[in-house]
């Protein structure tokens, strides 16, 4: 396959990099990444952007994390976000991680009482801070409740 009007240069040039022990450049988002950071600009801007996305993940996981939901999801996905460009971030992704291990493996070894005593606790905080969430908003489950009784 000839690309140029030089003759087999092309040709012998794929032959060569076939052969090379350079590692090849990387593709997709990551060989995406690699070519921004190439630049002083490209890279200082780049870790400014991550740094904006992964902080209000983090923050806004955090403000999720007594309410129902993703909260702690969303806290370990802005750190993952974060640990792209920072090493901090990277060592404080694999803390949680660790320690996420070790918890479910505690709780796996414990037997039945003390799975159910750490759920119905998990239970009625949960319960606890929904009620207090929607009373902040204007709504007393409460006293809706004794309105119907």
């Amino acid at each position: 396959m000839k690309n140029s009007d030089i003759g087999d240069a092309d040709v012998i040039k794929d032959d060569a990099a076939g052969r090379s022990d350079m590692p090849r450049r990387r593709t997709g988002i990551q060989g995406w990444l690699d070519g921004i950071r190439s630049t002083r600009a490209g890279a200082l801007t780049l870790k400014i952007v991550i740094g904006l996305i992964g902080t209000l993940m983090v923050a806004g996981g955090l403000v999720m994390v007594p309410f129902p939901g993703p909260g702690w999801l969303i806290v370990f996905a802005g750190l993952a976000v974060l640990a792209t460009e920072f090493h901090w971030a990277h060592k404080v992704l694999e803390f949680g991680k660790r320690t996420l291990h070790a918890w479910t493996q505690w709780y796996k070894r414990q037997g039945w009482t003390v799975r159910v005593v750490v759920l119905a606790v998990t239970a009625v905080v949960a319960t606890v801070i929904v009620y207090f969430g929607l009373r902040t908003v204007g709504f007393d489950v409460i006293a809706i409740a004794r309105a119907y009784i």
